[in-house]
């Protein structure tokens, strides 16, 4: 059973506001970055050098645009799940150790931003486009960094580091 009073107790503890900052940080980031290129983005890309490119692509997928459709249900089922998901890392978040809740504080923050985005407009809208010669990575935004090396980061600590029990 839950004990609401143990979760209240861990929720309120001083280091869990330090680590609300990172996310909000991320989150602003990631927001300022988006509203600059949806307000000052031409229609044609954005050179910036022989690798990197700012391209304004409007995703309805997932992270690098997996799983796009047009359809609205699918659309929203998908939205639906990963609120869902961002409330499961909140609980995991909470009883986390805190080399732990900084890898969670990066993925909550960037998985927030990108599902203010669904919300809000329908679509995450990406930008960054890294390229060599005619090979183009998927492209992507603030968030999705974040979220990347959150989850190398999770991945690297769960393979490689191993918790003293």
């Amino acid at each position: 059973m839950i004990n609401l009073k143990e979760i209240n107790n861990k929720i309120i503890k001083k280091e869990n506001f330090y680590f609300l900052i990172i996310v909000i940080f991320i989150f602003c980031l990631d927001r300022f970055t988006k509203i600059e290129i949806i307000n000052n983005f031409s229609e044609n890309a954005y050179y910036i050098n022989d690798y990197l490119n700012f391209d304004l692509i409007w995703n309805v997928g997932i992270g690098f645009g997996l799983l796009s459709t047009n359809s609205t249900i699918f659309y929203n089922l998908v939205t639906i799940l990963i609120g869902v998901i961002i409330i499961f890392l909140l609980y995991v978040f909470i009883f986390s150790k805190k080399i732990d809740k900084i890898i969670y504080s990066t993925i909550i923050g960037g998985a927030l931003g990108n599902f203010y985005d669904r919300l809000f407009y329908n679509a995450v809208p990406d930008f960054v486009d890294l390229h060599y010669a005619n090979f183009h990575w998927f492209t992507f935004n603030v968030a999705d960094i974040f979220i990347s090396f959150g989850v190398i980061f999770f991945m690297i600590r769960s393979f490689y580091i191993k918790d003293d029990k």
